[in-house]
């Protein structure tokens, strides 16, 4: 996928190594980057050990919110793909300790198949 699917916000996959390196001060030690998606600014990184969603705010995206989904927290999950009329997919996470889940839109064309893999390999583990 190139610049147009990001402005028009489609997830592409971003090579794991550059991520990687960008994250490497709040990486824990021997965490690993298994696979990343952005959004236009904002991004799902998938480690071995947890769920990254990094929200980049502001015009600049000098504002950054690091929500942190440990594996082994999180509850279950549920993916609404996109339909014909609707455009966008849902990722739903219930994580213990929370009563409501953490919701995020995906846009049509993201890998839904690929995220529902990587969630349930760090759940079931």
């Amino acid at each position: 996928m190139g610049f147009l699917d990001g402005l028009m916000g489609n997830a592409s996959e971003v090579k794991s190594e550059d991520v990687a390196e960008e994250l490497a001060p709040i990486l824990a030690d021997a965490e690993h980057v298994q696979r990343v998606f952005k959004v236009i600014r904002d991004m799902f990184v998938f480690t071995d050990r947890r769920l990254l969603l990094i929200d980049k705010q502001g015009i600049t995206g000098s504002k950054v919110d690091y929500l942190s989904l440990p594996y082994r927290s999180m509850t279950c999950f549920s993916v609404e793909t996109a339909g014909h009329f609707d455009l966008d997919a849902e990722l739903k996470i219930w994580m213990s300790g929370r009563s409501e889940p953490v919701v995020k839109e995906l846009k049509k064309g993201t890998d839904v198949v690929g995220i529902q893999k990587l969630l349930a390999n760090g759940i079931l583990k």
